[in-house]
C-alpha cells in the first residue's frame, strides 16, 4: 500500500472514509465523503487514483487495500486529518 503526505495529496481526488459525525465536525476542503461503512456499497463512486483520508491513517489504510484488491489506484493519506489540519491544510471545521 502506498502513503502520501497531505502535501503530497495535490490534484489527487481525496475521498474522506470517517463517519458522518467526524465528517461534520469538519473535513479538508474539497474532500468527498464516502463513509467506510458504505465503501462496499458505493465503491464505483470513488475516483481511480484517489488519496483516501480517515482521522488518522489507520481505516484509510484499510480502504485502500480493499480498494486495491480490486485493481484499483488508490493512496493512504498519512496522519490523516490530524496531520492535515497540523499541516495548516485548509480545512472547513476543525478535526478532534
Amino acid at each position: 500500500m502506498r502513503e502520501i503526505s497531505p502535501a503530497d495529496v495535490a490534484d489527487r481526488p481525496l475521498v474522506d472514509v470517517r463517519e458522518q459525525h467526524e465528517w461534520d465536525l469538519g473535513h479538508a476542503v474539497g474532500a468527498v465523503h464516502i463513509p467506510m461503512s458504505a465503501i462496499v456499497d458505493r465503491v464505483d463512486e470513488v475516483p481511480d487514483g484517489a488519496a483516501i483520508i480517515c482521522r488518522s491513517g489507520a481505516r484509510s489504510a484499510q480502504v485502500v487495500a480493499f480498494l486495491e484488491q480490486r485493481g484499483m489506484d488508490a493512496v493512504n493519506v498519512a496522519g490523516g486529518t490530524l496531520q492535515w489540519a497540523a499541516d495548516g491544510r485548509p480545512m472547513l471545521g476543525t478535526v478532534q
